[in-house]
């Protein structure tokens, strides 16, 4: 297997411009999907709303993410920050009984949004286990501490 993509301004840059535009595309879905009719309007209503919610949710963590991976490299955030407040978490996918009630657009625009958010999770799970073998801070101010008192001895 290839060691995993490093992450830099080039990357994040396109991958902010690519969040803005899915990003857009959800709002304007959601916001021009129309008035429901028929006899299970109410439940597609509520599967509407509730994907609509999950979805939009999904893009802002994404842009989220990327803001702060934008900011590190602008010297904004630290490493520190970035690790411990910049990690995208885990969200979930749209629910099957709920996506049956929507249109095919509507259903290709939210995985859409799954499949972009699994790329950024693949992206910021390789970075942290790229880096998971560096000690941490602490630990090498130990190590430092404990060759001072060596030396001192």
């Amino acid at each position: 297997m290839a060691s995993p993509a490093s992450i830099n301004p080039r990357i994040v840059e396109g991958l902010y411009a690519e969040a803005l535009a899915l990003s857009d595309d959800v709002r304007a879905a959601f916001a021009s999907h129309g008035r429901i009719e028929g006899e299970d309007a109410d439940l597609a209503a509520v599967a509407l709303s509730c994907e609509a919610l999950r979805t939009t949710t999904r893009m802002m963590h994404a842009v989220a993410w990327l803001l702060n991976h934008r900011a590190y490299f602008v010297g904004d955030l630290s490493e520190f920050q970035l690790r411990r407040y910049g990690k995208l978490v885990d969200f979930p996918e749209g629910d099957p009984i709920h996506l049956v009630q929507l249109k095919p657009e509507m259903r290709e625009l939210i995985r859409a949004t799954e499949l972009f958010h699994a790329r950024l999770k693949r992206l910021d799970n390789g970075w942290r286990e790229r880096e998971a073998g560096m000690p941490s801070a602490i630990t090498r101010l130990r190590e430092r501490l404990a060759q001072q008192a060596v030396r001192s001895n």
